[in-house]
């Protein structure tokens, strides 16, 4: 069985590859199902965010080109369009990658914790198509184990730092007292409640929350006084935002040139701070040229969250040793699959072996033989039977000169100095 790990991100491709590239929640279940139907293709979860789309699949034959074309062509794209942006882990490398990305090494934001609970939900939603079994099941579980233990023994997530507080950092530097700012928030997940976090504390005067789902907005306005109004409200209250920062997950923009265009008239033209944290983007890139429009993507916040990185790299190093150490814990438990069935084969023949020796013993004693006799025949037999291929195959390894095979059996067998010495 082999384990590959398939995608890109935001290391390897530009906003506009993976906004074409990612499988929205209406889709993802059909694409699992689409791609475990593919020859070779055992077990298949994927994870897709603002910042990546990666497959992580179980096959039993090579399959890694196949899963290529398939992702683009899922996407409607030609494979030769995606394949440089493409990178792919096989095995171990697969392992560390995955143990990577859900303790945040491998993301925007060095040590940022919302990338575990995407990790989490997409392994959920795989368990619930049915497209998990045995091998990316125990990889996962290892996974979220590794996962905390990074988070528990190392500083990694110590500092705020995401890309929900790399916007408000931004919204601090354009209006540097935000108490008589407000903002607009698009959406109601992880990230827009993290920015919501990030505002209050710097004192925000108000917040306004979008959602498609007007009670899920609700829910999260509650938590921060703020008021909930639905993706139909947004030009309605868009002159009243200060600032603007949406990530939901949309297939189309929510918001255009001409409506912002016409919020900035009614605001009598005061700047707008926004940022477009969504994947495929919230905002036309056209409302970047706007006058009094601070617009900016997850790409844009690159460098302040790099500002923040420094202090968390001496937590990076430590947790990368400990992922290296669990890398390996589990490529041993996967290694040692392959020797279930050698074990179950072996214990087969010897089973078989017992029970055609014991019948003849048995018929033996129904003949009158005395039990000792019997006992004797069972025992030396059995001994023979057991041990007349390993002890052949030696003999004829010795003639060979075949001392890695002696040298294993010696290991195997466990064999003491005083046995071989009297050999």
């Amino acid at each position: 069985m082999t384990l590959l790990a398939l995608g890109l991100n935001h290391k390897t491709a530009p906003i506009d590859i993976r906004e074409r590239i990612t499988f929205g929640p209406d889709i993802i279940a059909g694409a699992l199902r689409s791609l475990t139907e593919r020859a070779g293709v055992d077990e298949a979860a994927i994870l897709s965010t603002c910042n990546r789309t990666e497959i992580y699949c179980a096959m039993h034959a090579p399959a890694e080109t196949g899963v290529k074309t398939w992702l683009s062509s899922f996407h409607g794209m030609e494979g030769e369009r995606v394949a440089p942006y493409l990178y792919a882990h096989v095995d171990q490398h697969a392992v560390r990658h995955l143990l990577q990305v859900a303790s945040g090494l491998d993301s925007m934001v060095l040590g940022e914790p919302q990338i575990l609970g995407q990790v989490k939900t997409s392994f959920q939603t795989a368990c619930d198509c049915g497209t998990v079994g045995k091998l990316l099941g125990r990889l996962f579980q290892h996974t979220f184990s590794v996962a905390k233990q990074v988070r528990t023994d190392t500083a990694i997530g110590s500092s705020p730092v995401s890309v929900a507080f790399a916007a408000v950092s931004l919204a601090r530097q354009i209006f540097s007292d935000l108490t008589n700012q407000t903002a607009l928030l698009v959406g109601a997940g992880e990230t827009i409640e993290l920015a919501a976090r990030h505002l209050r504390q710097h004192q925000l005067g108000r917040i306004i929350v979008a959602n498609r789902t007007i009670e899920r907005a609700h829910a999260l306005a509650e938590q921060f006084n703020g008021f909930a109004i639905g993706l139909t409200e947004i030009a309605e209250h868009l002159p009243e935002a200060d600032i603007v920062i949406s990530s939901t997950a949309s297939p189309l923009p929510i918001l255009g040139k001409g409506t912002v265009e016409r919020a900035l008239k009614k605001r009598k033209h005061r700047p707008v701070f926004m940022v477009d944290i969504a994947v495929p983007r919230d905002i036309e890139p056209e409302v970047g040229e706007l006058s009094d429009v601070y617009l900016y993507t997850v790409d844009d916040l690159q460098g302040v969250v790099d500002e923040g990185m420094r202090s968390r790299q001496q937590a990076a190093e430590q947790a990368a040793e400990i992922i290296d150490v669990h890398t390996e814990e589990f490529m041993g438990w996967l290694r040692s699959l392959d020797a279930v069935g050698l074990i179950q084969d072996y214990r087969r023949r010897a089973e078989e072996v017992r029970d055609e020796v014991l019948a003849r013993a048995l018929r033996q004693i129904e003949g009158g033989k005395p039990p000792a006799d019997v006992l004797g025949y069972l025992a030396h037999t059995l001994t023979n039977k057991l041990l007349h291929i390993p002890s052949t195959r030696l003999r004829q390894a010795g003639r060979e000169g075949n001392m890695e095979l002696l040298q294993a059996a010696n290991e195997l067998l466990q064999l003491s100095e005083e046995a071989k010495t009297a050999r």
